[in-house]
């Protein structure tokens, strides 16, 4: 499948999203990823489960390693390449037509884990605990209501917020390195409030876009 074909289908799969802008940038630079694995045939499940468990060890080196040093790099580093393989699973199904139902709740289901693994990064690299649970709640409430409102019927939900899933990852990713690479700042706990205030924002443009389809 070419770009345009897997940009189109991609679109019909996600309500009629527009495939525009940065959503295309990272759309087309996520097919030229997965064209070997789709050519490989490596199945999507699998990418996804992996995804999963690589967000889970970097909660883990996190946690036991400590505030800084080389455990932050390694968990930043592990949700960056979880983030990648986010976004490589739809990528290979929708390129060989692979795509299910039970393939969607999988997905959905490692995203929310991989939600918890960043905000327990965030917590042992520094963050108060209250802010980042604060902020995997407003991640978890805004997926929730995109989630209920297309059951609802609200199919085409076309919003891109501020504070989708590639931001969530990007942010915790970050903020864990530059922990470990610039003592003098606490990046945990800003990456953490700046994930909360997107956060914010973020719910209120998908509830928006739901209560106006309904």
């Amino acid at each position: 499948m070419d770009r345009e074909a897997y940009l189109r289908r991609w679109s019909a799969l996600h309500g009629g999203t527009r495939t525009s802008g940065l959503v295309r940038g990272w759309l087309s630079g996520a097919h030229a990823l997965a064209r070997p694995l789709a050519d490989a045939g490596v199945p999507p499940a699998a990418i996804t489960l992996l995804g999963a468990a690589l967000a889970a060890a970097a909660a883990a080196v996190a946690v036991v390693g400590g505030r800084g040093g080389a455990a932050a790099v390694t968990a930043g580093a592990l949700l960056a390449l979880a983030g990648v393989l986010d976004n490589l699973d739809g990528a290979v199904a929708v390129m060989t037509g692979r795509t299910s139902r039970r393939g969607a709740l999988l997905d959905a289901t490692c995203d929310r884990v991989g939600d918890a693994a960043c905000a327990v990064v965030l917590w042992a690299c520094g963050a108060p605990a209250w802010l980042a649970v604060l902020a995997a709640g407003l991640a978890q409430l805004q997926e929730y209501v995109r989630a209920r409102g297309q059951g609802l019927g609200a199919d085409d939900v076309d919003v891109v917020s501020v504070a989708e899933r590639p931001v969530r990852l990007a942010i915790a990713a970050s903020s864990a390195v530059a922990t470990a690479l610039v003592v003098w700042l606490d990046w945990a706990t800003l990456g953490a409030a700046v994930w909360a205030v997107l956060g914010v924002i973020g719910l209120g443009q998908v509830a928006t876009a739901v209560g106006r389809r309904l």
